[in-house]
């Protein structure tokens, strides 16, 4: 009997030797390293910790700054500057009562009127109250200064405006202000919910899989740390400019580096205690570990990286944004999970896993109990799954497979096409409940009008198709003549006159006014009929640049909250179509580069994208009839396929390199079932991590992030439990030394060798 590597007091099973310890580094580089290691690892933490406190200070959820250069939405937010002073955004305060405003009412809003003009973050230029056609509402335009934070004035407003109406006069804050006062206020629970969720969720996991108090600590702080550390690089990459930081992208970077970092430390520990019970010193049983891991770990945040810098092609800046962020986020996961958590361990040795401490020479988890080192494994869950595929592995993955395929018809009822403004949020939205008011009253676009830039010269032939324009109420052009800061525009005997709204009382004479000029050009804006974000506005929008583009001889773009969402969508649109056959490109070549085949890598793929079409097409039923969501926006697909995929195929990496491994010993089919068996409990509990974390992302209550929580949370469950649990190693199995096409090892010509 012998001390092998798959057992303690052995068997012939398993005729290797223990590996040997050997003198290794001197003592002093042993304790020197992992101690210089940890100090740098908290140094970075510790400075970097503040800024979770600080992403404001960059970040911004201004839509327009996510759109491409060359969208006209883009072009005409950029011109507004030489408009208008400053970058004020409109809100519009509503006042309501069913049966009429009386008397008090308005005495009430004019009291509130003056007070307004002096509210800190409001800026010049509160307009007159205006009365709607129904009497029973009123509706005023506040500018709130661009220098301001939104959300805390809107916040004030809706406090002061609350607190001093009249008894059964309902107040809303609406339009642009209050949508990104809302939003901003649904993303508040970043740094705090979200967070603590997360790790929560993992700890916990942690715990039940580990029976160890300590290793979880461990496990987590490495997690931490390296969100910390990445926190850090890409607040002061944003406030240079580098990358664009918003909200979404910040949610998806702490999830991200949680969820990412976990999983490689999961790998990291799985080997170490593995090596501890091969190796006396620790030193020893690190850099066995740390040999075991290093591959499998740098390849998966490889194909991640690979596959978030596949961003970098989209038109959006949004998902420009994304990819290197979340790139910067894995860089760190991977430096943490191979430095600073191998030195954590490195000193604690065999007390991390206590009470549960491997012993040298002990029993691995994961032995052949047959005098035949090949045979397959039989002990625990993992045995009797390594045996069911040695004895059906093509009934396995053809079962599997068409299992997939038939949860993949649910996408043909994805709805990915756009959502409302006022959908984002779920849950409560004052700004919404304004607007649905505001319909019911006035013209539903009245607090977002659509922008129109054109040549001074051209004024009068753009006016009369905004006039004759299906959908669109009033016309106006930006003017400095007006107290209001526009002026009707109307066409006269073929020439564009421009008059200012009457400063008296009804029936005071109008006087003419001056457009404002800038470089040649003039700013019209026209009144939408139906909300600004809704399907009958996009429509009206898209018809008209189809009509000033035909008829207009010079360039006339249109910009406004619908023509953003407009630009938006086909930006989304067109990133889908491009970036995901390019993902899957880049992923098969590190694949291919990682396994020196080519046969298995494209198997992998295309496990992957069914794994990925299953998810979306589950998602798309339960968004529907479930939870009733009102569709999902473009990118939803595009980021669901980009996490799954890059994250996704981590877990093929995981088993097929160890797969590999353990082939070049004692051959393809037991090497499948082999490292299928020695995998199994860590693949299934990063699986299980990952999963909780992207779930964390539904406690904030936006639509995106809820259906990004749900696909990627759902898709990681199916690709641990049945494409890397069934399906992958069915079909290898089934292949046998093929599926290393074209290498040496598919030909048998490397001999099956016992480790030393």
């Amino acid at each position: 009997m012998t001390h092998g590597r798959h057992g303690g007091t052995q068997t012939d099973a398993d005729t290797r030797p223990r590996p040997r310890d050997r003198a290794g580094a001197p003592r002093w580089l042993r304790v020197v390293l992992p101690a210089v290691l940890i100090l740098l690892w908290l140094t970075a933490a510790g400075v970097g910790g503040p800024y979770f406190g600080k992403v404001s200070e960059v970040a911004t959820n201004d839509q327009t700054s996510f759109l491409p250069a060359s969208a006209d939405a883009t072009e005409v937010q950029t011109a507004l500057d030489g408009f208008r002073e400053g970058d004020d955004i409109p809100a519009l305060v509503l006042f309501v009562r069913d049966g009429g405003i009386t008397d008090e009412d308005r005495a009430a809003i004019d009291d509130e009127l003056s007070a307004l003009s002096s509210t800190e973050g409001v800026a010049d230029g509160v307009s007159p109250a205006i009365p709607s056609e129904d009497g029973d509402a009123v509706e005023v335009f506040v500018p709130i200064s661009g220098d301001a934070e939104v959300g805390d004035v809107v916040e004030a407003l809706r406090a002061q405006l609350a607190e001093a109406a009249p008894t059964g006069l309902d107040v809303f804050v609406t339009g642009p202000a209050g949508f990104t006062a809302d939003l901003t206020d649904a993303f508040a629970g970043i740094d705090g919910i979200l967070l603590l969720t997360a790790l929560g969720a993992v700890f916990l996991i942690l715990i039940v899989v580990y029976r160890s108090p300590v290793l979880p600590f461990l496990v987590l702080g490495t997690s931490l740390f390296a969100l910390c550390t990445a926190l850090l690089t890409v607040w002061w990459l944003a406030k240079a400019g580098v990358v664009l930081l918003n909200g979404q992208v910040q949610g998806i970077l702490f999830i991200l580096v949680i969820g990412a970092a976990t999983d490689y430390s999961l790998l990291y520990v799985s080997r170490y205690r593995e090596a501890l019970r091969d190796h006396e010193r620790r030193w020893d049983a690190t850099w066995a570990a740390l040999r075991g891991s290093f591959e499998p770990i740098v390849a998966s945040g490889g194909t991640v990286i690979a596959g978030l810098l596949c961003l970098l092609l989209s038109d959006l800046n949004s998902n420009k944004a994304l990819g290197p962020v979340a790139s910067i986020g894995i860089v760190f996961s991977v430096l943490a999970a191979l430095t600073f958590l191998p030195a954590l361990l490195l000193a604690c040795g065999r007390t991390s896993f206590w009470p549960l401490r491997p012993k040298v020479g002990s029993e691995h988890r994961v032995r052949a109990s047959s005098t035949d080192d090949t045979a397959v494994p039989t002990t625990g869950l993992w045995g009797g799954i390594a045996r069911l595929i040695s004895r059906h592995a093509r009934v396995v993955w053809i079962g599997s497979t068409l299992l997939l395929l038939v949860a993949s018809l649910g996408v043909f009822q994805l709805k990915a096409d756009g959502v409302a403004q006022s959908d984002l949020i779920l849950g409560t939205s004052e700004a919404r409940d304004g607007q649905a008011a505001l319909g019911e009253h006035f013209p539903a676009g009245s607090a977002s009008p659509v922008y129109v830039l054109t040549q001074e010269g051209d004024a009068a032939q753009v006016i009369g198709i905004l006039e004759e324009a299906d959908g669109l109420d009033s016309v106006q052009v930006l003017s400095s003549d007006s107290a209001t800061g526009t002026a009707d525009a109307t066409v006269s005997d073929g020439e564009a006159v421009f008059t200012a709204p009457a400063a008296g009382p009804p029936g005071t004479p109008v006087a003419s006014a001056e457009p404002t000029v800038d470089d040649g050009r003039i700013l019209l804006q026209a009144t939408l009929d139906a909300a600004p974000d809704s399907t009958t506005a996009e429509e009206s929008v898209r018809q008209l640049r189809s009509t000033l583009d035909a008829e207009v001889g010079s360039h006339t773009p249109v910009g406004g909250v619908t023509a953003t969402a407009i630009d938006s969508n086909d930006a989304s649109i067109h990133d889908r179509n491009l970036i995901i056959p390019v993902v899957l490109a880049v992923i098969l070549l590190i694949l291919m580069l990682l396994l020196r085949s080519v046969l298995a890598p494209v198997l992998l793929i295309l496990s992957v994208v069914v794994s990925f079409g299953a998810a979306l097409g589950v998602s798309a039923l339960v968004f529907n009839h479930v939870l009733g969501f009102p569709g999902a926006d473009p990118s939803v697909p595009l980021y669901g396929f980009v996490f799954l995929v890059a994250l996704g195929i981590d877990y093929n990496i995981f088993l097929m390199t160890r797969v590999r491994e353990e082939s070049l010993r004692v051959g393809t089919r037991a090497g499948v079932l082999r490292g299928l068996a020695i995998t199994g409990g860590v693949i299934t509990s990063a699986g299980l991590v990952l999963a909780a974390t992207f779930a964390a992302l539904g406690v904030i209550p936006i639509l995106f992030l809820a259906q990004i929580a749900f696909i990627v949370a759902f898709g990681v469950l199916l690709d641990t439990i049945i494409v890397r649990t069934l399906l992958v190693p069915a079909l290898s199995h089934d292949i046998g030394s093929a599926i290393w096409w074209p290498s040496k090892l598919a030909k048998g010509r490397v001999e099956h060798r016992h480790a030393a």
